[in-house]
């Protein structure tokens, strides 16, 4: 018998892990993944929004647990997994989210205004730490697990700033010095594709899974200039919600996309279709 479509977006019986699961698309994550029947590990370095995250989903009836993680440490990483397949027996979706952005990380936000002439070399190391050998870290433990089981699905978010260079002029304001996106964005996201697709084509011929999601950009309280300026680039004339790279998270760590690897989805409100 066919299974039912909406059978295949189910998670129940699932656990799955998010990495930087406090931040403002992990939230969304912890939730969506919860409400379609699954486990969830909300992980992350701040332990006490962690927690918060997963008081808020709990009383919602949710199953969301919250988990302190440095993804740079190897020794976090591993007693980690060890601690959520002693609890549950399983570990079924990682979503590698956790990453250092400018407009959420105030200590790297304008280090010079970003140029890239004079950018630290210690702020290019922090990221890619985070960024790069982070998921490196995460998935790594991950992949021991999923081996036993023989089966996972791995989703690594990246970013339309992954595929192209950031328009720059979106951080231009009238009267005030020039900022940029600094340059650790572009490289750090572009290099979680490539290593989307070396996990994909390592895992060949198992029912271990690895895609990538590629978020436009997710409104959260910017200044009306860069909304408008921003908005005038997409197709939708908008940028997303927050809860709108929610569906596409489903379908890559459900048995609905069964039938991909080494893939990206690009929810991008039409941004890079012109």
């Amino acid at each position: 018998m066919p299974v039912n479509i909406m059978e295949k977006f189910s998670m129940k019986g699932k656990v799955a892990l998010v990495t930087g699961g406090a931040g403002l698309l992990g939230r969304e994550f912890c939730k969506t993944l919860a409400e379609a029947g699954a486990v969830v590990y909300c992980a992350d370095l701040n332990i006490e929004l962690a927690s918060q995250t997963a008081e808020k989903l709990a009383a919602l009836g949710l199953p969301v647990r919250a988990i302190q993680l440095d993804v740079t440490s190897t020794d976090s990483t591993e007693s980690v997994v060890e601690k959520i397949v002693t609890e549950s027996g399983t570990l079924d979706v990682l979503v590698n989210s956790a990453a250092l952005d400018p407009k959420f990380d105030p200590t790297h936000a304008q280090i010079d205004s970003n140029a890239f002439e004079t950018y630290p070399l210690s702020s290019w190391q922090d990221a890619v730490n985070v960024n790069l050998t982070g998921p490196f870290l995460v998935t790594q433990a991950v992949s021991r697990q999923m081996v036993k089981q023989g089966k996972g699905s791995i989703i690594n978010i990246c970013s339309t700033y992954g595929l192209g260079g950031p328009d720059q002029r979106l951080y231009e304001k009238p009267g005030q010095a020039k900022v940029f996106k600094p340059v650790y964005y572009t490289v750090t996201k572009a290099g979680i594709l490539g290593f989307t697709k070396y996990l994909a084509t390592y895992y060949a011929n198992t029912e271990i899974r690895v895609n990538a999601l590629t978020p436009g950009g997710v409104f959260n309280n910017h200044d009306e200039l860069f909304v408008k300026n921003y908005s005038s680039r997409t197709v939708l004339g908008r940028m997303a919600k927050q809860d709108e790279m929610n569906g596409a998270l489903l379908f890559l760590a459900s048995d609905a996309s069964s039938y991909m690897t080494g893939g990206n989805v690009v929810v991008d409100g039409g941004w890079t279709a012109w």
